[in-house]
Protein backbone atom coordinates (compact mmCIF):
# COMPACT_ATOMS: atom_id res chain seq x y z
CA UNK A 1 0.00 0.00 0.00
CA UNK A 2 1.10 3.24 -0.96
CA UNK A 3 1.40 6.06 1.35
CA UNK A 4 -0.85 8.28 1.88
CA UNK A 5 1.21 11.40 0.40
CA UNK A 6 1.70 9.22 -3.02
CA UNK A 7 -2.39 8.47 -2.80
CA UNK A 8 -2.65 12.48 -2.44
CA UNK A 9 -0.84 13.13 -4.96
CA UNK A 10 -2.42 10.60 -7.36
CA UNK A 11 -5.45 11.34 -7.06
CA UNK A 12 -5.08 15.13 -7.00
CA UNK A 13 -3.07 14.85 -10.70
CA UNK A 14 -6.34 12.70 -11.51
CA UNK A 15 -8.60 15.60 -10.19
CA UNK A 16 -6.17 18.58 -11.96
CA UNK A 17 -6.86 16.88 -15.53
CA UNK A 18 -10.63 15.72 -15.01
CA UNK A 19 -12.42 18.13 -13.18
CA UNK A 20 -12.10 21.30 -15.64
CA UNK A 21 -12.98 18.49 -18.64
CA UNK A 22 -16.29 17.25 -16.57
CA UNK A 23 -17.51 20.86 -15.82
CA UNK A 24 -17.05 22.16 -19.38
CA UNK A 25 -19.26 19.21 -20.31
CA UNK A 26 -21.80 19.75 -17.50
CA UNK A 27 -21.82 23.52 -19.00
CA UNK A 28 -22.77 21.94 -22.26
CA UNK A 29 -25.22 19.99 -20.99
CA UNK A 30 -26.77 22.35 -19.12
CA UNK A 31 -26.25 20.31 -15.91
CA UNK A 32 -24.23 22.05 -13.10
CA UNK A 33 -25.63 23.12 -10.27
CA UNK A 34 -24.63 25.57 -7.71
CA UNK A 35 -20.91 25.07 -6.43
CA UNK A 36 -20.86 25.87 -2.68
CA UNK A 37 -17.30 26.30 -1.01
CA UNK A 38 -16.14 22.98 0.68
CA UNK A 39 -13.64 22.37 4.14
CA UNK A 40 -12.17 19.47 1.71
CA UNK A 41 -11.15 19.41 -1.85
CA UNK A 42 -12.27 17.08 -4.34
CA UNK A 43 -9.13 15.54 -3.87
CA UNK A 44 -9.05 15.11 -0.33
CA UNK A 45 -12.60 13.58 0.08
CA UNK A 46 -11.31 11.07 -3.10
CA UNK A 47 -8.43 10.18 -1.39
CA UNK A 48 -10.24 9.75 2.03
CA UNK A 49 -12.66 7.18 0.08
CA UNK A 50 -9.77 5.44 -1.96
CA UNK A 51 -7.58 4.64 1.16
CA UNK A 52 -11.05 3.46 3.00
CA UNK A 53 -11.27 0.41 0.46
CA UNK A 54 -7.32 0.29 0.94
CA UNK A 55 -7.86 -0.51 4.58
CA UNK A 56 -9.58 -3.31 6.97
CA UNK A 57 -12.56 -1.43 7.90
CA UNK A 58 -15.65 -2.50 6.52
CA UNK A 59 -17.88 0.51 7.60
CA UNK A 60 -17.13 3.97 6.58
CA UNK A 61 -18.76 5.53 9.84
CA UNK A 62 -16.17 3.46 11.90
CA UNK A 63 -13.24 4.38 9.45
CA UNK A 64 -13.86 8.03 9.57
CA UNK A 65 -14.55 8.64 13.08
CA UNK A 66 -11.88 6.05 14.56
CA UNK A 67 -9.43 6.49 12.07
CA UNK A 68 -9.45 9.57 9.86
CA UNK A 69 -10.82 11.96 12.49
CA UNK A 70 -8.19 10.77 15.27
CA UNK A 71 -5.37 9.90 13.26
CA UNK A 72 -5.52 12.22 9.85
CA UNK A 73 -6.64 15.85 11.42
CA UNK A 74 -3.04 16.66 10.93
CA UNK A 75 -3.04 15.92 7.29
CA UNK A 76 -6.77 17.18 6.22
CA UNK A 77 -7.47 20.37 8.24
CA UNK A 78 -10.81 20.85 6.49
CA UNK A 79 -12.52 17.49 8.27
CA UNK A 80 -15.90 17.87 9.03
CA UNK A 81 -17.01 16.18 12.59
Amino acid sequence: MESLTELFCDVDDFCQEFLPVWRKQLLLVGEIQRQRKRSLSVSEIMTILIHFHQSHYRDFKAYYVDYVLGRLRREFPGLVS
